[in-house]
């Protein structure tokens, strides 16, 4: 915080009047060290220069009493903020409700809840993860499984924390199944766990269907988790299980992502070996991440598969197009008439090929 007011100083002697982001921003600085009693002085010394605190410097100030836990302070700026004319937001609750949840006041918490919504104010995921964590401290899980779903119906997707709360508590409560089954949902949200539940998942990905695995293993490469998404495909071939086009194509796409080129190229020849064909999007991902990464062998090898496996009568125009392009370095035209081609059809679809090596 020295360094913070040095810099106010400077500002001061410059000319330069602090916002009220400068302000807010001395005020979190302040409240995250635990140091609330300077926190209201940045309040005050705000209030001099003609500034009018806004919902964020009070809701940082609550959040700060809340973490505290002097939940009579927190209400106390509420009372001052309203009278002052300025409304509590969705933040200023949460950070309520949760200073409500950490001291097990639950059904407070909930009184809060309500009158948010009455309100209209749509609670947001730090919400529902404070209310969710207090009905698994309580041991119900029913309702935390009920402001689960609630937030699902709302587009609220729950981040790694909710989860794992959700998690520990079914748990706790042997509900093993229904654990289960939550992260399998996880996976078809697109989310991820944290570290703690990674390998269990990936044990059990054994006794999971296909389509959970992919949806498991393309969860893993969204997040860019991609050492767990090659030990998923790890536990594919040590079970002898082939894994689908669907699979190489998430597998490509997150190494080149991840930046991991010769990884994606491999996988790619593995892909073919196989006798798939690509996706058209994975070929020009592939494709351009080879060339960016200075792997033009290997460019070159991925753009002449793809030229083999084109339809002879209605690509030979475009294929000459791509070749001699290819040819000059004009990869930019190349890609072009790639995409071009893949609009009207003339490169393979997805599936098995007659290319295989």
């Amino acid at each position: 915080m020295d360094e913070a007011y040095k810099l106010l100083d400077e500002m001061k002697k410059k000319g330069f009047s602090p916002s009220i982001v400068t302000y807010n921003t001395l005020i979190n600085g302040h409240t995250v060290n635990g140091h609330m009693e300077d926190a209201l002085g940045v309040l005050d010394d705000m209030s001099k220069t003609g500034l009018t605190p806004d919902v964020v410097s009070y809701s940082t100030i609550i959040t700060g009493f809340c973490r505290n836990q002097e939940l009579d302070r927190a209400y106390e700026t509420i009372s001052q903020m309203v009278a002052k004319g300025v409304l509590p937001d969705t933040i200023t609750y949460s950070s309520l409700i949760k200073g409500l949840c950490d001291q097990r006041k639950l059904t407070e918490a909930c009184d809060v809840f309500q009158q948010m919504l009455r309100n209209g104010l749509p609670p947001d995921e730090c919400t529902y993860t404070a209310l969710i964590n207090a009905y698994c401290v309580e041991g119900d899980t029913v309702n935390a499984l009920h402001l689960h779903d609630e937030m699902l119906k709302k587009g609220l997707l729950p981040d790694v924390v909710t989860y794992s709360v959700l998690i520990n508590g079914l748990s706790k409560k042997a509900r093993t199944l229904e654990a289960k089954q939550i992260l399998f949902k996880l996976y078809y949200d697109n989310g991820v766990p944290d570290d703690v539940t990674y390998e269990t998942l990936i044990e059990n990905c054994g006794n999971m269907e296909a389509k959970s695995v992919v949806a498991l293993i393309k969860g893993f490469c969204m997040k860019g988790l991609m050492n767990e998404a090659d030990k998923v495909f790890d536990k594919m071939l040590q079970r002898k299980e082939e894994p689908g086009e669907a699979v190489y194509n998430i597998m490509i796409h997150g190494h080149c992502k991840g930046g991991n080129l010769r990884k994606s190229f491999d996988l790619y020849k593995k892909m073919v070996s196989h006798g798939f064909v690509p996706h058209t999007a994975t070929i020009i991902a592939l494709i351009k991440e080879l060339i960016r990464g200075e792997m033009m062998v290997e460019s070159s090898e991925v753009i002449e598969n793809v030229l083999r496996s084109c339809r002879i009568s209605d690509g030979e125009v475009a294929k000459a197009l791509v070749e001699i392009n290819h040819k000059q370095g004009n990869m930019d035209a190349v890609f072009k008439i790639l995409s071009e081609m893949a609009k009207d059809g003339l490169l393979p679809n997805s599936g098995k090929t007659a290319y295989a090596q």
